[in-house]
């Protein structure tokens, strides 16, 4: 189908909102539609390939919320695949973590990471647990299926945020949630760049407590006309004019249950914090092997703190490019 008659359906999310160690990672993924099927169920529509359930049945793809798709005590392979199979989707198949900063986040925001020792040398080779013939046997299972239902991959973008530079921005909001949600809004503009003249149906999950958006939307897209659909404790929806068409966006409570693309985001956004983490992890043992790894999440976060505290002063590491300041 000739794009004229299609819509860019974009899900975004994130990973990384509440710790106190490693950055915060957003991302988008889009598919193409024909706009007279753009409000239909994916997970219906691609029945044959994907599946909501955290465990993978027949071959289907898992895509589901990050948070039941993985446990830390039963591997990366479940949320691997899926994220790598979206990558491959959109024409990325990364070997290495560089090679999917390059594909998915761009060179400017890779080379934030070069100022932080635990990230500038470290380059695992991907994917770390899943078969890398199960991924491409899913993707390509996915596209067959995607493309017999008119939807077609448009894209990946991921914007993660290191903790130096999550602290400058909130130094200079005084607020977490705008930061999160300029990324949200980056997010929703490199999707629009990418496919010029194409409305975008755009799902994401809510930022926080926060129902109403309009004026950070306006801020955003000067110029553009507005209409606020409506603005509920679990659905906040607005129609914008834009120079590239319509836009149509909403925030979602349990936006992984209700949109797969949402939950698709998540995943890919906890896969990237989790590849950041392994490396995180693996310089602070080379430095001290008695460190315990740590996911970064307050409690434990604050323990490996107090556990590497020797190891902090030691190196002269500068604890604002180190600990999260909220």
């Amino acid at each position: 189908m000739a794009e004229g008659g299609d819509v860019l359906l974009v899900g975004i999310d994130e990973a990384g909102y509440g710790p106190v160690l490693g950055p915060l990672v957003v991302s988008a993924v889009a598919l193409r539609a024909p706009a007279d099927r753009a409000e239909e169920c994916l997970w219906k529509a691609l029945r044959k390939s994907v599946s909501a359930s955290p465990q993978s049945r027949r071959g289907r793809l898992g895509i589901t919320d990050s948070k039941k798709l993985y446990q830390r005590a039963e591997g990366l392979a479940a949320l691997e695949r899926a994220a790598l199979a979206a990558l491959h989707l959109a024409d990325h198949s990364p070997t290495d973590l560089a090679g999917l900063l390059r594909a998915a986040a761009g060179t400017e925001m890779a080379a934030q990471f070069a100022a932080y020792p635990w990230y500038r040398d470290a380059n695992p080779a991907l994917p770390l647990a899943a078969d890398a013939g199960a991924i491409r046997v899913a993707a390509a299972t996915l596209r067959r299926d995607a493309a017999a239902n008119d939807r077609f991959p448009a894209g990946v973008w991921v914007e993660p945020l290191p903790e130096g530079h999550f602290n400058r921005l909130v130094d200079q909001t005084r607020n977490k949630a705008v930061v999160s949600l300029g990324l949200v809004l980056r997010l929703i503009q490199r999707a629009s760049d990418a496919h010029p003249g194409l409305p975008l149906h755009v799902f994401v999950d809510r930022q926080g407590g926060r129902a109403h958006y309009r004026a950070a939307l306006m801020r955003a897209f000067e110029g553009c006309a507005m209409q606020v659909v409506e603005e509920g404790d679990e659905i906040s929806r607005y129609r914008m004019r834009t120079p590239s068409g319509e836009w149509r966006i909403g925030f979602f409570t349990q936006g992984e249950s209700r949109h797969l693309l949402v939950a698709w985001a998540s995943i890919v956004s906890k896969y990237l914090r989790e590849l950041f983490m392994h490396c995180f992890n693996e310089y602070w043992r080379g430095q001290e092997p008695s460190l315990i790894p740590t996911a970064g999440y307050h409690t434990d976060g604050h323990r490996f703190l107090r556990d590497a505290e020797p190891c902090i002063a030691r190196l002269g590491i500068d604890r604002a490019m180190l600990v999260r300041s909220r």
